[in-house]
């Protein structure tokens, strides 16, 4: 597995290092290609966070902990992304039981399947960053999707979301 250990205004010890390679070198089994694990270690208000992302094969595996210190965050992050691989794993697995035919020849699977489930349709109206925050509030969603109707850049569809440190996210489209 490839690692990337980032300290967040801290520097990492080579031992916390190879602690992290260690742990995370448990997960290696799960992965069929090599990974590429991120891992960010900081300091804020006195609890030690880490933050561990992986990408294996184009999928995300990603855990933030905090702790009293750095191995006790470092082992629940993992257990974490262990239960992860093990429940995508277990769901892709089940999938594949539920439709392989029983009585008939394996035939080639029809490679347009989608994965969306449902579909919904909605309007965007314009509307203020302010009004998003309380309709997405109102509604009782965790993100709201609105058309940007303040300052210059009018138009934009944007999308606001509640974070989990109960501040709110605003994804505003880049212009190219």
């Amino acid at each position: 597995m490839k690692l990337n250990v980032i300290g967040r205004q801290m520097n990492v010890f080579e031992e916390t290092k190879q602690q992290i390679a260690k742990k995370l070198a448990k997960l290696d089994k799960f992965f069929p290609t090599e990974a590429q694990a991120s891992v960010t270690l900081s300091r804020k208000h006195g609890a030690s966070r880490v933050e561990i992302t992986i990408n294996a094969g184009g999928t995300l595996y990603r855990s933030e902990q905090d702790a009293s210190d750095f191995r006790e965050a470092i082992d629940r992050c993992v257990s974490i992304i262990e239960r992860q691989i093990r429940k995508n794993k277990t769901r892709l697995a089940k999938r594949l039981r539920e439709t392989i035919p029983e009585d008939e020849f394996f035939a080639p699977e029809d490679e347009d399947q989608e994965l969306i489930i449902r579909t919904k349709e909605f309007s965007i109206k314009p509307m203020s960053v302010e009004e998003a925050i309380l309709q997405m509030n109102l509604l009782g969603h965790s993100f709201f999707v609105f058309r940007e109707d303040d300052g210059s850049n009018k138009g934009r569809v944007c999308v606001v979301y509640a974070r989990r440190d109960g501040d709110y996210g605003l994804i505003v489209p880049q212009e190219e």
